[in-house]
């Protein structure tokens, strides 16, 4: 099969990386792919974000099979314009895809299933926003609607904070995504992510994780879209997981078919755990970063067949196959990130490190450049490790990151404390 997989991120390389190992992939092409992905597949440049020109180039190209990785090209249509070609593909529609790219549609939603998430108000002017917070009080927590790369949440823990952040929102610091915003209870409990396949009908768990989102050891500092990662998570227990899919996913996948609007991709529920039960914080509608780089270092070349059965809509006939193990991500950020950073230093040391089946550096933010690999964005490595236990997964990956030569770069040192 020739595949095409759209995006050029850390996730990306992950996705690649798991599907070139599978003997049904013959030509992998990654648009834009980043200096990773070139040592295995074909980069091409190509706008993600326009539909047409994506189809045009799957024709050209004799693509079998898109995968397409970030949310922004879902929300446009991407999968849509797809669709209508014959081109077969994995990811949800554009009306799918709002369970993602609204977070209002995703309330709506939930109360039209009876899942159980967060209180919640909606609005699309200052002043009633700025009323329901007073009224609330903090914590609070303050979200843009529409899409921000992560970042358009804001958990106020005092009520200068939640008015500060809607000021912020409707002031235009996340553009369009925060013309309307979702006020939300404070939830208290431990913070989980749950993958979940899903083909229209049938849905099928292919794993947890649990990412670090501040940018500071010990969770301090500002939100970022998140520092690292590991797999699985062990607060997502298998009780808790059976009934997030009796009370979550499975009525938010039957609404959604019921509303003509079926959901056929990968859904990443964000949970809320406490007291031995989940609560949705959110959905996404693609893997997540860095979940997804931990998800596959342990799913391996299976990863494409379970694309395929769910873009077939044969989920039914589909087992995941875990090994009894452990994977963790540390990723490696450009100095001043989530902030202002700079652009185009050298990384050094790459070429020594392994990449095999259980120690792999995933590019995030990189390009390559007179035989040079340099920085290229705000997170830029994913270093990844298995190991038969967390703690040697997460030695593993601290002993390559201490390998690399990059004086401009900088990671958390202790991802996976919660777990450990």
């Amino acid at each position: 099969m020739n595949i095409l997989v759209l995006g050029g991120g850390g996730r990306e390389h992950a996705l690649a990386w798991a599907i070139r190992q599978n003997p049904k992939c013959d030509r992998l092409i990654v648009a834009p792919g980043n200096a990773g992905t070139a040592t295995f597949a074909r980069n091409a440049a190509l706008d993600v974000l326009d539909p047409a020109a994506v189809v045009e180039f799957a024709a050209e190209a004799a693509v079998d099979f898109v995968v397409i990785g970030p949310e922004a090209p879902l929300a446009v249509g991407v999968a849509d314009a797809l669709e209508a070609a014959g081109i077969p593909h994995f990811g949800p529609s554009a009306a799918a895809a709002r369970l993602e790219a609204s977070k209002a549609f995703t309330k709506e939603i939930c109360d039209a299933c009876g899942a159980p998430t967060a209180a919640y108000g909606r609005f699309t002017e200052a002043g009633a926003a700025k009323d329901y917070i007073r009224a609330q009080g903090a914590p609070i927590v303050v979200k843009a609607d529409g899409l921000a790369a992560g970042k358009g949440v804001v958990v106020a823990m005092t009520l200068d904070e939640a008015l500060e952040a809607v000021d912020d929102m409707f002031g235009g610091a996340f553009g369009a995504a925060g013309a309307e915003v979702v006020i939300e209870e404070f939830m208290q409990g431990e913070e989980a992510s749950f993958f979940i396949l899903c083909d229209g009908e049938t849905v099928l768990p292919i794993g947890t994780a649990q990412d670090h989102k501040r940018v500071g050891d010990g969770d301090t500092g500002p939100n970022t879209g998140g520092m690292g990662a590991y797999s699985p998570a062990p607060v997502l227990t298998e009780t808790i997981a059976q009934q997030a899919l009796d009370e979550i996913v499975r009525p938010t996948v039957a609404e959604m078919a019921r509303r003509g609007t079926p959901f056929k991709g990968v859904l990443y529920a964000g949970l809320m755990i406490e007291h031995g039960r989940a609560r949705l914080v959110e959905y996404n509608v693609r893997f997540g970063d860095p979940e997804c780089q931990v998800l596959m270092m342990r799913l391996g070349a299976q990863v494409l067949d379970l694309l395929l059965a769910c873009a077939n809509g044969q989920l039914a006939d589909m087992a995941v196959n875990w090994a009894d193990d452990h994977a963790l991500t540390v990723v490696m950020a450009a100095d001043g990130y989530p902030g202002d950073y700079a652009k185009g230093t050298e990384i050094r040391g790459l070429e020594t490190l392994p990449a095999d089946s259980r120690r792999m550096v995933f590019h995030a933010g990189t390009v390559e450049k007179d035989g040079k690999v340099l920085a290229n964005g705000g997170r830029v490595l994913n270093v990844t490790a298995r190991g038969a236990s967390l703690a040697e997964a997460q030695a593993a990956a601290y002993a390559m990151v201490d390998q690399i030569d990059w004086p401009e770069g900088f990671c958390r040192r202790d991802i996976g404390w919660r777990a450990l």
